[in-house]
């Protein structure tokens, strides 16, 4: 386990107002350093097209050269992380609990894995205790270190909204999937929109997503 502190201190005054400090790492610190970023996430509890939605979503992102971010929770996390590493891409899991922990424990494979051929995150220090306020924190993390953020299926009461907010306010681009917007018990999604996010469609994701620009890349950080 190593310590980070040169990435935070790249950042601009928006975006330390609610960052740690520092982090905690395993793995490929590369990943930070150069390249574009995204984070899919979403629901633990996900339906069977929203998880055809996060494999193809995750793999023309790694084809685009893309790396995929994600929380390593149950649901579109795991979904996310699989898919990348099976479709030879890299992939950052960010996690709401200290690295020697696992949670959900049927991740603790994978979560090795990652922190063994990519990369693998977390602010908080061994023997910190792991709380549902963990979560939200670990969010804000991943919208920081990510130049989007894709959500591809959630509730109203959803934690993965809180990564939306934040992405937002830290001018991050944020996509929504088209089911969201559709979704008629989901208020946050059309709120997000009003305040910049965009709709992602089964036509136009290819698109949008090429076109992301750079905004956490090693060229404007000067690593």
């Amino acid at each position: 386990m190593k310590e980070a502190f040169n990435y935070l201190s790249k950042l601009t005054e928006i975006e330390r107002k609610n960052s740690p400090e520092s982090f905690f790492y395993q793995g490929n610190y590369s990943l930070l350093e150069s390249g574009r970023r995204v984070s899919v996430v979403g629901s633990r509890k996900i339906s069977d097209i929203g998880i055809k939605r996060a494999e193809k979503i995750t793999k023309f992102l790694v084809k685009s050269g893309i790396t995929v971010v994600s929380g390593l929770a149950e649901g579109v996390d795991t979904i996310a992380h699989k898919t990348a590493i099976n479709a030879g891409g890299n992939t950052i899991a960010v996690i709401g609990t200290p690295l020697n922990k696992y949670f959900p424990t049927a991740n603790k494979e994978l979560q090795n894995l990652i922190a063994k051929e990519h990369l693998l995150i977390s602010q908080f220090p061994d023997g910190y205790p792991t709380t549902p306020k963990n979560f939200p924190i670990r969010n804000r993390l991943m919208a920081l270190i990510s130049d989007a953020t894709i959500i591809i299926e959630a509730t109203e009461k959803s934690g993965t909204k809180h990564q939306g907010w934040e992405a937002l306010r830290l001018g991050r681009t944020v996509f929504l999937m088209e089911n969201l917007i559709k979704d008629s018990s989901i208020s946050w999604a059309k709120e997000m929109v009003s305040y910049g996010a965009q709709v992602l469609t089964s036509e136009n994701f290819k698109d949008l997503i090429f076109d992301l620009p750079f905004l956490t890349a090693k060229e404007e950080y000067e690593f």
